[in-house]
């Protein structure tokens, strides 16, 4: 059964003039229900990050500061939202959805977070809408507890992963993978494993083919034992922030590309959700939705 990550915790509205499409968190689950891609079976409500499991990523000072709501205003600038006591308790809920999500990948093949994905956030601190690193915290969980060999974190959105870079810059047992827009955010990118910068307007043939090409020569050279899968779609030519050309049908086969290649090589895979900004709200929930479509067709 396909396992997803959701609880009421992750609805969180924001003060008027932010941009972030938070309504997408609640509407995913509520059309994949409609449509009966997934049950209420489906859905689990994950527990909350604990400190000492937060904190084999997660410096202590910065741990802190984020649990305390004690971040200096130039370090709330940096994230991009304002950090209260209730969005932390959001935060550490979808962190620990993706630990959680891990596990149950181990057991059924492939497990889902609604939300996640938030891979500017470093060790030390957060930045673009990222306080902390789920994928990085679930990694490091995954190690630790002796779960996992060797991970790949395939990370397709179209801004660079530059926490998570920073983060395993120098852990051979993770291996991470950037495919990203080479003008988009961060301005100053860190060195991932591999990075592939893609020029603006990039459209659905030459980069199918390029990330076919790099997920296989990336599964011999790497031989992972489990994957994390960063699917944002703001690869879509409709996304405010993107500079690609990507279709909708373009960003699905994206997502089955990734899902058939672990399903093929039983790789367990986690994928969480990233980012998505395009002006239309119908247009982000329904590109999201054709991940959890397509996870389902592939493994169940």
């Amino acid at each position: 059964m396909l396992k997803i990550a959701y609880s009421p915790v992750y609805k969180y509205t924001l003060p008027e003039g932010h941009r972030f499409p938070m309504a997408k968190y609640e509407l995913i689950p509520e059309q994949l229900l409609y449509e009966g891609t997934v049950t209420d079976a489906n859905f689990f409500h994950p527990d909350m990050l604990a400190p000492e499991t937060g904190m084999l990523t997660h410096t202590r000072d910065y741990w802190d500061k984020l649990t305390n709501v004690t971040l200096s205003e130039k370090e709330i600038r940096a994230i991009g939202f304002p950090i209260n006591e209730k969005f932390m308790v959001r935060s550490r809920h979808i962190t620990q959805g993706t630990i959680q999500c891990a596990l149950f990948a181990l057991e059924h093949g492939v497990a889902m977070n609604i939300a996640g994905g938030t891979h500017h956030a470093y060790a030390d601190h957060g930045e673009g809408f990222c306080c902390f690193n789920d994928q990085a915290v679930a990694a490091n969980y995954l190690l630790h507890r002796g779960l996992a060999r060797q991970i790949l974190i395939v990370d397709l959105d179209v801004h660079q992963g530059n926490g998570t870079a920073h983060i395993f810059r120098n852990e051979p047992r993770v291996f991470t993978f950037s495919m990203h827009g080479a003008r988009n955010y961060p301005l100053r990118k860190e060195r991932s494993d591999l990075d592939l910068p893609l020029p603006d307007g990039m459209e659905d043939s030459p980069y199918l083919q390029l990330l076919r090409e790099t997920l296989h020569r990336l599964l011999d050279q790497v031989q992972p034992d489990f994957i994390f899968y960063q699917s944002g779609v703001d690869i879509l030519s409709t996304d405010k922030l993107g500079r690609l050309k990507i279709s909708r049908a373009g960003c699905q086969e994206r997502d089955r590309i990734v899902f058939d290649l672990c399903k093929k090589h039983h790789i367990p895979v986690v994928a969480s959700m990233g980012g998505g900004y395009s002006t239309r709200l119908s247009d982000i929930v329904e590109a999201h939705a054709n991940t959890f479509r397509t996870a389902q067709e592939t493994f169940f």
